[in-house]
């Protein structure tokens, strides 16, 4: 798209592809199958928005709206992590001998960059200060990097999805401003769309003790994400200093983006109604992350109506 703007109808049409595609085969799609490989591929391919970073228009924010974006804890954790998911999504991409399946990965790294590049700008538009990002690693362990990074993608996902509609139906950010992050969610279920129909796939290519030692693997990576969400995030900025950062800003950070109480409960009742909700557009026949809706739906039903906290 030409850099001075885009035309209305055109983005409207891509945003509309990014949000809906259906398999033209027929049957089942059995993990780990060729037909399986190709149309998780074909999708995470074929519904890529074209948006530009640079053609993105930033609404002016009232005093109020202003200082309540600018006071957000989360500005340098996300675009760090942005950076990170960029490397590590390539690094692994690198070493895939499927021409498809790398193609599809090498595209997602090259989409969390966007993403790093949309908060970039967005942070210098509103005067937002950032700490110097210091050099991005390459990761010496690519399957495990990218088994991390696609997993925290479930967990923070599933819960942004909740918390991006608790900040649009709370009126406190303009609409324009929701609308011009509305793209970014949208491509972050895919991104967990192919991650989650990925692990099938590269599983049923394992033989039975290779499996054994994935889910292992799996299993500690979530271990591994558990204890990194109960604890600060310690970064070290381009001169060596060092910074902290919630990580769980996710799971309490309804109150930040709305002036109503959020119950505990009715956060993740709407993170579990907007996750199905994304999802919906998608060929039914391809896996959906399951993990955090499975939990949440055991952990409601613990939950009083009015628990608040």
């Amino acid at each position: 798209m030409p850099q001075h703007g885009a035309d209305r109808a055109a983005l409207d049409v891509a945003d509309s592809n990014a949000r809906q595609w259906t398999s033209s085969v027929a049957g089942p799609m059995k993990p780990g199958s060729d037909v399986h490989r190709r149309e998780m591929c074909r999708m995470f391919l074929e519904t890529f928005n074209p948006y530009r970073p640079a053609v993105l228009e930033w609404p002016h924010l009232e005093p109020d709206a202003l200082q309540r974006i600018v006071s957000l804890p989360i500005w340098d954790i996300a675009v760090q992590t942005e950076g990170k998911a960029r490397l590590r999504m390539a690094a692994y991409a690198a070493t895939l001998a499927e021409s498809d399946v790398r193609e599809a990965l090498a595209l997602n790294a090259w989409e969390e960059n966007r993403h790093k590049e949309v908060l970039t700008r967005m942070v210098a538009a509103y005067g937002i200060p950032l700490e110097s990002e210091a050099p991005y690693v390459h990761p010496k362990d690519t399957e495990w990097a990218y088994l991390v990074t696609g997993y925290s993608e479930c967990i923070d996902s599933f819960f942004a999805f909740g918390l991006f509609e608790v900040a649009r139906r709370s009126g406190l950010f303009p609409p324009e401003l929701v609308d011009t992050f509305e793209p970014v969610m949208q491509e972050e279920c895919r991104h967990i769309l192919l991650f989650a129909n990925w692990v099938a796939w590269h599983r049923a290519q394992l033989s039975w003790w290779q499996r054994i030692r994935f889910k292992l693997r799996v299993a500690a990576v979530w271990v591994f994400l558990g204890w990194e969400r109960m604890n600060l995030a310690r970064t070290l900025d381009a001169d060596g200093n060092e910074h902290t950062h919630k990580r769980n800003f996710t799971v309490n950070g309804a109150q930040t983006v709305s002036s109503t109480p959020t119950s505990v409960r009715e956060l993740m009742t709407l993170c579990l109604t907007e996750s199905e909700r994304r999802f919906s557009g998608y060929d039914a026949r391809l896996l959906r992350p399951q993990t955090m809706p499975k939990l949440v739906r055991f952990a409601l039903r613990f939950m009083r109506a009015d628990d608040r906290k």
